[in-house]
Order: C-alpha cells, then sequence, then structure tokens
C-alpha cells in the first residue's frame, strides 16, 4: 500500500494478479478472462507504440503530430503514446498470432465488425494515449485523428476492466507525487503537456464530463483540487458542474483563470512552465469563480441590472458558504454595488434559509432516484417499484449466473429468459443458459460472439457492478420471491398450474401470518 501509494483493496487486487489469482470473491473464469484483456491491452499499448517508431510514411505522419504538439522523446515514452496504422486489421492478426482466441478479442473491446461481418480495429490512423489504472495496467484507450476528419475522438467502450466514471487518466503517476495539490484539466493533452513541464500532479477525467466516482477518488490522494478548464463557455460551464460535485468533498477546490490562452497546453507552450506555476500559486477559489462569472454579465451603472447581480450574488453567498466567508464577500459585495454590508448580509441570510429549504427538498429527491434503481431502465409499459426491484433482482441473478453458473440449477427452473425485463440482459441470460445446457465453460469469452455488442455492454456492466458480491442460496432464494412479487397474479397464474396457483397463495398467506 504504501510503496505503490494504493488502497488496501487495490493493493489486494495488485498481489492478486501478480500471483496469477482470482481477485477476492471473483470466479476463475471470470478472473481469467479479466487477465487476459490486461494481458492483451498491453500487447496492443506496445503495438501501437511500435507502430509509431516504424519506418513507414504514416508513422512519420504521427510522430510529426505529437513533435507539433511539443512533446519530446521522453514524454512519448513515459506515456507509452502510440500510432494506430491505417491497416484497421494489423492489430487483429498481431493479437491472434499471440494467442489470444476470438471470444477474448471480442470481449476487450479493441474491435468492432463491420455490417458485412469483417472485423477491424476500433483505432486507425489515429495517434493512441494509453489509460491506466492505478496499478499501472493499461486498461483502455484513447485514439485522436490527426486532421480534421469526424469523429475526432474514439475512446474503448467499457469492459471487465474498464469502467470510466470511475477511472483519472495520469493518475497512477501524480499519486507518486509528493504534492497534495492537484490539478483537474480538461483532457489528455492538457495533462500530458502539463506533466512534461514538470507539474506532476495534473490529471483529467475518463468520459465526457467529471463523475462523483471520480470526485470520491481523488479526494484519497488530494488535500487541493485546482480545476483547470478551457476557458471557453463549455470549460466554464464544467467548472461550474465540477464545483457542484465537489461540494461534499472534504477536498479544497480552486478555479483557474488562464488568461490570453485557450487552454493549459497552449499557455504553456506560450509563456512557459515556470510563469503557469505562478498561476497556479494564484488561483482564485470556489466564491471567486462564481461571483466574477455573475458580474460579467450585468452592467452596474444601470440600476436595475445592478439589483439583479446582488440578487444573484445573494444566492452565491447563501449556498453553503461559512460565516467568514459570508462576511467578508458582502463586504466586496456592498463596495461593488454601493449598498450597505448589514443590507446584503440580511439578503443573503434570508436566502440562505430558502437555500436550506430547498437542499432538503432536493436531498429527498435525490434519495429517491439514486443507486442501482435509477440506472434501470425499464421497457414502455412496465413501471413502478415492483417492476423495479424484480428488475434489480434480475440483473443480480444474470451477474450470479455468469460468476456462479453452478447455481444455475437452482436459477434456470425458475428465470425463464422471457421474463426479464432489460432486453439486452435477456439476450444475455438466454447465451449464458445455451452454453450451460450445452455443457461449455459459461464465461465473457465464450459468450461474446454469441450477442450483440449492447448486451455485451449490459453485461459486463452488471458482471463489474457485482464483482464483489457473491449469492449464497438464501439470496437466490430472495431475488427469486422478489421478481414473483414484481408480477401482479394475474401475469403469474396465468403460468402456474391450479395447484402451483394454490401453493402459491398458501405460501403468502403463510407469511402474513395466516391473514386472508
Amino acid at each position: 500500500m504504501k510503496i505503490e501509494s494504493l488502497s488496501y483493496h487495490e493493493a489486494v487486487k495488485m498481489l492478486a494478479a501478480r500471483a496469477g489469482m482470482p481477485e477476492p470473491e471473483e470466479d476463475d473464469g471470470t478472473g481469467r478472462m479479466r487477465s487476459r484483456i490486461l494481458s492483451m491491452n498491453k500487447a496492443a499499448a506496445r503495438f501501437f507504440h511500435a507502430c509509431l517508431n516504424s519506418s513507414v510514411d504514416e508513422a512519420a505522419q504521427a510522430r510529426a503530430y505529437w513533435r507539433r504538439r511539443g512533446l519530446d522523446d521522453r514524454t512519448i515514452a513515459r506515456f507509452g503514446l502510440g500510432y494506430a496504422p491505417d491497416d484497421g486489421q494489423a492489430l487483429y492478426h498481431f493479437l491472434r498470432d499471440k494467442g489470444y482466441t476470438q471470444a477474448e478479442m471480442d470481449a476487450s473491446g479493441l474491435f468492432k465488425r463491420s455490417p458485412a461481418g469483417r472485423i477491424y480495429c476500433l483505432f486507425w490512423r489515429r495517434v493512441i494515449t494509453p489509460i491506466f489504472d492505478l496499478r499501472g495496467n493499461v486498461i483502455a484507450f484513447g485514439g485522436r485523428v490527426m486532421d480534421d476528419s469526424k469523429p475526432k475522438y474514439v475512446n474503448s467502450p467499457e469492459t471487465l476492466v474498464y469502467r470510466k466514471s470511475e477511472t483519472v487518466f495520469a493518475l497512477q503517476m501524480a499519486k507518486k507525487d509528493p504534492s497534495r495539490r492537484y490539478v483537474l484539466c480538461e483532457g489528455y493533452m492538457d495533462v500530458i503537456s502539463m506533466q512534461q513541464a514538470g507539474i506532476g500532479t495534473a490529471v483529467c477525467a475518463c468520459g465526457t464530463a467529471l463523475t462523483q466516482g471520480q470526485v470520491k477518488l481523488l479526494s484519497e490522494y488530494a488535500d487541493e483540487v485546482i480545476l483547470c478548464y478551457d476557458s471557453d463557455e463549455a470549460g466554464q460551464k464544467a467548472t461550474l458542474r465540477s464545483l457542484g460535485l465537489f461540494q461534499s468533498s472534504p477536498v479544497q477546490v480552486g478555479v483557474l483563470n488562464i488568461p490570453n490562452a485557450k487552454d493549459p497546453d497552449e499557455y504553456i507552450k506560450k509563456y512557459g512552465a515556470e510563469r503557469f506555476r505562478e498561476l497556479l500559486d494564484k488561483a482564485g477559489n470556489a466564491l471567486d469563480f462564481q461571483l466574477g462569472r455573475a458580474r460579467a454579465k450585468y452592467d452596474l451603472a444601470q440600476d436595475n441590472q445592478r439589483l439583479e447581480y446582488i440578487q444573484e450574488a445573494v444566492r452565491i453567498l447563501a449556498d453553503g458558504t461559512t460565516p467568514t466567508e459570508k462576511e467578508l464577500y458582502a463586504g466586496r459585495l456592498a463596495e461593488e454595488t454601493n449598498l450597505s454590508k448589514t443590507a446584503i448580509l440580511s439578503q443573503v441570510d434570508a436566502e440562505a434559509r430558502k437555500a436550506g429549504a430547498r437542499r432538503r427538498s432536493a436531498r429527498q429527491k435525490e434519495l429517491l432516484h439514486s443507486g442501482e434503481m435509477d440506472t434501470i431502465k425499464l421497457p414502455y409499459g412496465q413501471s413502478g417499484p415492483g417492476a423495479l426491484g424484480a428488475a434489480s433482482a434480475q440483473r443480480r441473478l444474470v451477474a450470479a449466473a455468469l460468476r456462479q453458473p453452478e447455481e444455475l440449477k437452482r436459477i434456470a427452473p425458475a428465470l425463464q429468459p422471457e421474463a426479464i425485463l432489460s432486453e439486452g440482459l435477456r439476450e444475455a441470460y438466454q447465451a449464458i443458459l445455451a452454453c450451460w445446457r450445452e455443457g461449455r465453460e459459461v464465461n465473457v469469452g465464450n459468450l461474446s460472439g454469441q450477442i450483440s455488442e449492447e448486451a455485451m455492454n449490459e453485461l459486463c456492466a452488471v458482471a463489474a457492478e457485482y464483482s464483489d458480491v457473491s449469492c449464497t442460496s438464501q439470496d437466490i432464494d430472495m431475488y427469486l420471491e422478489r421478481i414473483a412479487r414484481g408480477k401482479p397474479l394475474s401475469a403469474q397464474a396465468g403460468s402456474m398450474s391450479g395447484q402451483e396457483l394454490a401453493d402459491y397463495i398458501a405460501r403468502i398467506r403463510e407469511k402474513k401470518g395466516g391473514g386472508e
């Protein structure tokens, strides 16, 4: 834990992988597939890096691209940057020759199939940035075109080894830096440019926007996070959203204003690393950013706009600020608007009471729409807590069927594929049953060629979600009962014989203590 700067859980995973053992509570089949995908990603990263350094013309163009971005050889090697060649099947043939099976390659997220069934690499004719986990494993890739063609970016899908909402790019490097002040950027290139300039705690979120999971992960390593997003409107909106996510975190948050440049990469190229470090030292706090953004919208020479600015500023000061902050910023606001500080503080206190009521109401709504239930998408016509409970139980049973196929002798007779509400999960469960009945090993590799990409993505997400939870016999009974409760009695009765229906009603009455 100390040497690698890992949490206890991550350290156990690392040692399990080093010893060739499955992770705790993970079945051997899923563990083997996870290990094979990590091994394949490592081989793919080496392939892309070798392609970048080859003698062909397209590799020279890729090297010239990284040079134009200001990167030196050491940085290119340190980040394992590469190039995916124009030949979309080159990586496929390379990995096949290494002994990886079709099922393993399908589960890796590295390949797609054309409508005609031809397999090709997800990344081709793009510069490649590998993404690492905290233990230094390659878990995904980001690809970018070198011209203006579309799509500009292509990123790995989620797999057994990659969950983008819980991954922070370059954190495996940043955690080794003694500084507890992290710089959160908008994109990979900003991070790489900063790291090259000696700012060792530069990181960015994987995915299109920062998530609560990534904030939680950062809070394990950082005491302070400086938001360093682009200076355009999209970047400013992303800053506001990120500030909201950090509100419940113990991390102190600052916001960097980047003058005369659209992003950190451009600023460092223009003015150098030392000037950028000076900017970081002068970064404002969240209140400075929010009030400054509000101030820029109004002309304070006009009374009506000055009043609107005061109202917006009061709302900002009333939302979770400390008494000291209220006192300090109320004084500044009074000077700006020629209003008395007492009047400002009175408005702030009144608004704070309203804000407290709004937060309590929002919290109640959040509790109603949080956790697993909010992620379950039900078909049209299926709704209500009963259906949601049944869908949740179905997800857990399909995960159990994949991770503990020996339990299928209990699950299969009671859970028919047509009862599963999620279309993708239904398809995956049908393939699991077919695999089991044919006597083949039930694992992601054996299923990958039999189900659609959407179904595979959903199955991998469910497997990852419950990777550290095993089902006991009592759990399975509970989930099957929950599914039964989620159906209207008439729907259940339609698939039961008369005796089965009588037995079912008797069991329900017995559980209720014999009442009618």
